[in-house]
């Protein structure tokens, strides 16, 4: 997680408490890599020199041959070059489940998706609890305003290391992809069951989402989709799921005529 305006020990200040409440509880809880918490300037994430000086090694140079200095990139990414995703979905969880007559409630979805896949929570993508002024800024952007009530983004996310068609021993393997996806889609469905009204991050979504628009914009779709017709009344830009999008057809190569 990232914060701003905050030194190390108001960090360690505000996890103190559950940290402690962790560790007073030994044999429900088994912590897998401790905690850790560095205050460093974020003007200096760009430089590749400064984190030659860091000694915990977050940021990692591109090594391939005559690759400049300055390629870095995080540590925990290297995986990501060539990496073949089985699945991967997303969903805004709203503040409201945080309520102590709704927690059990969230605590079970959260236990029956898990026995599916792993669940990520990254709290550091709600704005729930925010300031006024931040999330009427954020308000005014293209996100599904399901992000202004949540305290979270759940993941349910796997992939399989690097593969390359027509390499030996590096090709995709794809029953394994297929009983992945089927685990991932069932482990979100457990956790759907709470989130009613659920939206998803573009950034971090299901290529197979079937009511993206709903999900990725929410009521943010009609504005987008006139702006689009406006500055682009062609439809020369167009993506996979992306406004305007529905009127080309799946490959993106063909728009029915009277469009």
């Amino acid at each position: 997680m990232l914060s701003a305006g905050l030194d190390r020990k108001e960090v360690a200040a505000t996890w103190k408490p559950f940290l402690d409440w962790v560790a007073s509880r030994p044999a429900d809880y088994v912590v897998a890599t401790p905690v850790r918490i560095v205050a460093l300037p974020a003007r200096r994430f760009w430089n590749a020199k400064f984190w030659d000086q860091i000694p915990a090694k977050v940021v990692v140079h591109d090594d391939r041959p005559h690759a400049p200095n300055e390629n870095i990139f995080w540590a925990g990414n290297r995986g990501e070059a060539g990496q073949v995703i089985h699945g991967y979905r997303s969903a805004w969880v709203p503040a409201s489940l945080l309520a102590k007559d709704r927690q059990s409630a969230l605590v079970d979805a959260l236990f029956a998706a898990s026995r599916h896949w792993t669940v990520e929570v990254h709290c550091n993508k709600g704005l729930a609890g925010a300031r006024a002024e931040d999330l009427s800024a954020a308000e005014e952007t293209a996100t599904n305003p399901a992000v202004l009530d949540a305290f979270a983004l759940a993941i349910i996310a796997g992939e399989s290391r690097p593969a390359f068609p027509g390499i030996a021993g590096h090709e995709p393997h794809v029953f394994v992809a297929r009983r992945d996806a089927a685990a991932i889609n069932r482990a979100m469905n457990e956790l759907l069951k709470v989130v009613k009204q659920p939206g998803s991050y573009v950034s971090e979504s299901d290529y197979f989402e079937r009511d993206w628009k709903q999900s990725f914009w929410g009521r943010n779709y009609p504005r987008l989709a006139a702006a689009k017709k406006k500055y682009d009344p062609a439809g020369l830009f167009v993506v996979h799921h992306g406004v305007g999008s529905d009127e080309w057809s799946a490959d993106g190569f063909t728009r029915p005529a009277g469009r």
